[in-house]
């Protein structure tokens, strides 16, 4: 799913942050159309894109087409970073790293403060990568569970990528082979769980198909 978020300077000092209100554009008129940008104000505004079917569902198979739309968007918003969720989330825990995404990007970025955030290790060499976020006038977030309820607060605008879920299966054993078939099932449950739970596609501000070319 991707989702436009909006940063404003906020005032910690008098008691906490500024919550951003939605971006005041319209839904993309076509595929072409993807972000009509929100201009003025002297105001920091950021993005957040999640991934398809259910703020991309899928993992890296997923990837294949919200990474496509998070790079489109993200040049229409004038190079704006992009953020992944995939660089939180592991086989281990699809769902639940939520709270380091919001405490270590969101909240610093709606400060107007630069992000620093330790990076998920999918080989499993063990070695130890951080990613690091300048405060932009537009950041992208995308990925699974990218527009979650706790997310929310910071976002302004919110593009569902909806694929079935035998594409999501069958993108994901292309990219990682069927040995890998019971992790990207149990994936694709936990994602599921996630999509019934919240209903993040009932509250997104426009709706792209996943099975199609952009």
């Amino acid at each position: 799913m991707v989702s436009p978020v909006r940063f404003r300077p906020s005032p910690w000092s008098a008691g906490g942050p500024t919550v951003p209100p939605r971006l005041a554009c319209p839904p993309p008129a076509s595929r072409g159309d993807l972000a009509p940008g929100a201009r003025g104000g002297g105001a920091r505004r950021g993005a957040a894109a999640r991934d398809a079917d259910a703020d991309r569902r899928r993992r890296r198979g997923r990837r294949r087409r919200e990474s496509t739309l998070a790079e489109r968007l993200a040049a229409e918003l004038e190079g704006a970073p992009v953020v992944h969720t995939d660089d939180f989330a592991s086989w281990d825990d699809p769902l639940d790293w939520w709270p380091r995404l919001r405490d270590d990007v969101l909240v610093p970025l709606s400060r107007g403060q630069g992000a620093r955030f330790r990076k998920s290790d999918w080989s499993g060499s063990g070695r130890e990568e951080w990613g690091e976020v300048a405060p932009a006038e537009f950041v992208v977030l995308e990925g699974v569970s990218a527009s979650r309820d706790a997310f929310r607060p910071f976002l302004a605008y919110a593009i569902w990528v909806e694929a079935p879920r035998e594409l999501r299966l069958a993108r994901g054993l292309e990219r990682d082979g069927e040995s890998m078939r019971a992790q990207w099932e149990a994936w694709i449950a936990e994602e599921d769980a996630y999509v019934a739970a919240e209903r993040p596609h009932e509250r997104a501000d426009a709706v792209v198909r996943g099975d199609v070319p952009l």
